[in-house]
């Protein structure tokens, strides 16, 4: 397979099943779907299940127990469990766009990582979106979204962007290319050989983190937030603190500082 989509979910059956619905139109199908899931309750399995027999690609779950917030944890075992060269990272409440897979593929380049964002949607139109929405690509259509009352913006040419638009938005953007969970790819041996996610850092920041030693190992980054679209549905963040933000940002400003590549708590910690 040319690629390994990792998402991580947790107790969201109705947004992952939505999510899964978008990889199942990719216009390049030749990847497997990973499952980080972080100690979700039997229904999440009871979805897959039933959703393997509808989509093409392998569906591969990976759970751990409830512990908390662990997504650094169930990410590394998700790493460690992928069947390709190539890993390609989203949530499970991030939709892609038909080409998402594509897009990522087309630009991946040795020594490289590639950096993409999404389009947050209000908690209505995340509700209101149908299988078919989503198999028809309306989700995407600003149109359409602004007539389910998506308020008119700047930020909706994320979603319009195409072509020679897209490489300039892409290219004249403020926002630096940092690994962002949510919608970011690079190589396997590349995460490995960095130990994967800092299992110390729980929810802030973890992801870019991450990103931060694939610099110091070298790599460099390549944005692509107008080119892999990905819409984000709403819900609520009841894992927020502002210790653990504390002390997550004190492990980033060691990886700064220090250069750290490797993380002493990562993938050969499971």
């Amino acid at each position: 397979m040319k690629a390994s989509v990792i998402m991580s979910t947790y107790n969201s059956e109705e947004w992952l099943e939505k999510v899964i619905w978008g990889f199942s139109v990719q216009t390049d199908l030749d990847f497997e779907i990973i499952i980080a899931d972080d100690g979700s309750k039997p229904k999440t399995k009871e979805l897959l299940d039933n959703l393997r027999e509808q989509v093409s690609m392998p569906l591969i779950h990976v759970w751990q127990e409830d512990n908390g917030f662990q997504k650094s944890q169930i990410l590394n075992k998700a790493i460690v469990a992928s069947n390709s060269d190539y890993l390609i990272f989203t949530d499970g409440d991030c939709i892609p766009r038909k080409d998402f897979v594509e897009t990522h593929l087309h630009h991946r380049e040795k020594g490289f990582f590639l950096s993409g964002g999404y389009f947050m949607l209000p908690m209505n139109i995340s509700q209101a979106i149908t299988k078919e929405d989503i198999l028809f690509q309306k989700c995407f259509q600003v149109d359409w979204l602004v007539s389910r009352g998506l308020k008119k913006s700047f930020k909706n040419n994320k979603l319009s962007a195409t072509g020679f638009m897209s490489k300039l938005l892409n290219l004249i953007t403020p926002t630096k290319a940092t690994w962002n969970g949510h919608n970011a790819s690079g190589w396997k041996e590349d995460l490995v050989f960095i130990n994967g996610f800092n299992q110390e850092m729980q929810y802030g920041g973890q992801d870019r983190e991450l990103g931060e030693r694939l610099f110091n190992k070298g790599l460099k980054s390549k944005q692509i937030r107008y080119s892999a679209i990905v819409v984000h549905l709403d819900h609520a963040r009841g894992y927020v603190n502002e210790a653990t933000w504390k002390k997550n940002f004190a492990v980033r400003e060691n990886t700064r500082n220090n250069k750290v590549v490797k993380t002493p708590i990562g993938i050969d910690s499971n």
